[in-house]
């Protein structure tokens, strides 16, 4: 970089730009702001950096090539040259049939890869017909309850040629069971398989609350999956941990980092507590940030992300296999900084996060609808929310060189910033035993809300300027086309499940039911009992069942 007296001229000359420019400047005009600070408070910005902000660095040790270690460049050593990021737009609504013309839809426009939204019964480990689901089947997601939901789904999508993604918690083993199965119907071999379950359970009990079982149960069923998927998905995810949803309930990037790593190590120690190996499932692990507003700091978050959980697998784990040690992740754009007011404004923000996201390196990609912040989002408004991605891809140039804005002071100097701050975070967790117990003392929610509490008085002040909504507002009469689930799509979904029912072999769906729930009672693994199960038309609801009656519900303040 520079030499000691390169920096010493350099700072000096800083000095005397400060004093013969910058101040008269200010005393005459001023500035918009006494301090200038990050997206979400969490760093403050200078007026100026320089080659001294980043002196400390070491080009090989802390950066290196794309695709060599500590992979902060990024983990592929062609990045977007080679392939360009998966266009994963999320979908998912009211019945298996409108899902299934969803989809098929969006790969007609070009998408490269399917993400599944499930309704809140769903995610809940609920069936259609339950009376905690009345009012929301199909509401958030589709509704899925059995196999015939599932093959319904992918109809006419070969599982061989696509990648899914499924935002799925809780019961996360019961609908990969169902994806398995519906592969195992279309004859796919399941070597072939290829996509990711969410299956993130802490990130549930600190920031969004479709917790079904308690933390030791969950993480039980967590390393199974893991324990499964790498001798017969090995091309399968087996899980995305996601600092998406903690971003949302108000984290800054610093927190949303922390606290997702953190979740990440509880994982792994939870799976060789079970007794695997780390390089036997670390490679199949995944991970799912926001795409927030403030480009470079987003961008110094996805490059910190890599170089910290570089070192953390290689550190405290001592992994061998380079691929285990390697972050790959999806971004989603920020549903909480999408505005009811000016919804047009959605737009900009969406392709401002998107190309954030691109910038940092991200393996795919959602990007968000503009009428999201008011409904399920409109065939054309998914499409202008792909398209944004396929301009981004084709017509900006950002993905013709790898890490491109690698050297720069400003954001080499944030990335150090961003990566200390979740350091510290992280050993506040481990001083507090690890996430679990972090979650359980409610310390890390504690973190989340008051973050999220000071924003808001930002924003309620005009500290904070957010374009429509407290600022630059207008009158307006919104009128839009937008999707509705209605009472009659309920009762179709329903009446479906019913028929299900009706025509299964009642015997043995309660046979692998019951062989289910003696599985669980011992220690062996449960996915190919659940798959037996889900094969012989057994009911999401049914199978959640068996593991509520077993391993009880999560109470919040219980004991982990």
């Amino acid at each position: 970089m520079f030499d000691s007296d390169e920096l010493e001229e350099i700072r000096a000359n800083e000095e005397e730009w400060h004093e013969d420019e910058v101040e008269p400047v200010i005393d005459r005009f001023g500035e918009r702001k006494e301090t200038f600070t990050t997206d979400t408070g969490g760093q403050e910005v200078d007026r100026i950096y320089t080659p001294e902000d980043v002196a400390d660095i070491d080009y090989d040790e802390d950066l290196g090539f794309p695709g060599e270690p500590p992979y902060t460049r990024g983990v592929y050593s062609t990045g977007y040259r080679g392939r360009l990021w998966t266009m994963r737009q999320y979908a998912g609504f009211s019945t298996p049939e409108d899902t299934n013309e969803r989809f098929h839809y969006l790969l007609d426009q070009g998408q490269t890869g399917l993400s599944m939204a499930f309704d809140l019964p769903t995610q809940m480990g609920h069936d259609s017909d339950a009376p905690m689901s009345a009012g929301e089947v199909g509401k958030a997601g589709v509704a899925i309850d059995s196999l015939d939901d599932m093959e319904t789904v992918f109809d006419g999508i070969p599982l061989d040629e696509v990648s899914t993604s499924m935002t799925i918690n809780a019961p996360a083993s019961v609908l990969l069971a169902l994806y398995i199965a519906v592969g195992d119907r279309q004859g796919v071999d399941r070597e072939e398989l290829r996509g990711t379950i969410q299956n993130d359970v802490l990130k549930e009990y600190s920031a969004r609350n479709t917790y079904i079982y308690p933390p030791k149960p969950s993480m039980r069923i967590i390393t199974d999956i893991f324990e499964f998927c790498s001798a017969e998905t090995p091309k399968f995810n087996t899980i995305s941990i996601s600092g998406y949803h903690i971003r949302e309930a108000g984290a800054t990037a610093a927190q949303e980092l922390a606290f997702t790593l953190g979740d990440g190590i509880e994982y792994v120690e939870a799976a060789i507590d079970a007794g695997l190996d780390v390089d036997e499932f670390a490679p199949q692990l995944s991970f799912f940030f926001n795409g927030h507003n403030n480009i470079f700091e987003e961008v110094a978050k996805f490059r910190a992300a890599r170089r910290m959980w570089h070192d953390i697998i290689d550190e405290r784990f001592d992994a061998d296999d380079p691929k285990s040690k390697q972050l790959k992740f999806h971004t989603q754009t920020a549903g909480s900084m999408l505005t009811a007011q000016q919804i047009e404004n959605n737009v900009v923000r969406v392709a401002y996060q998107a190309l954030a996201a691109v910038l940092g390196g991200t393996q795919s990609l959602h990007t968000n609808g503009k009428d999201e912040a008011l409904a399920l989002p409109t065939e054309e408004s998914v499409r202008t929310a792909l398209r944004t991605q396929q301009i981004l891809a084709h017509e900006s140039g950002a993905a013709d060189t790898i890490d491109p804005l690698a050297g720069s002071y400003y954001v080499e100097s944030l990335t150090d910033q961003v990566e200390q701050e979740a350091y510290e975070l992280l050993e506040e967790v481990d001083e507090r035993g690890g996430m679990l117990e972090a979650i359980e003392q409610q310390w890390v929610q504690r973190q989340i809300q008051d973050t999220a509490f000071d924003r808001q008085k930002e924003i309620e002040n005009k500290d904070r300027i957010i374009v429509g909504v407290n600022e630059f507002e207008v009158e307006e009469d919104v009128e839009m086309d937008v999707e509705e689930v209605t009472k009659e799509d309920e009762q179709r979904k329903i009446e479906t499940l019913e028929a299900t029912r009706s025509e299964r072999d009642d015997e043995e769906a309660e046979a692998k039911l019951e062989a289910l729930r003696e599985a669980a009672r011992g220690d062996e693994n449960l996915m190919p009992y659940i798959i037996d199960a889900v094969k012989a038309y057994a009911t999401v609801g049914e199978v959640c069942n068996v593991f509520r009656e077993e391993f009880g519900e999560y109470q919040p303040g219980s004991a982990v």
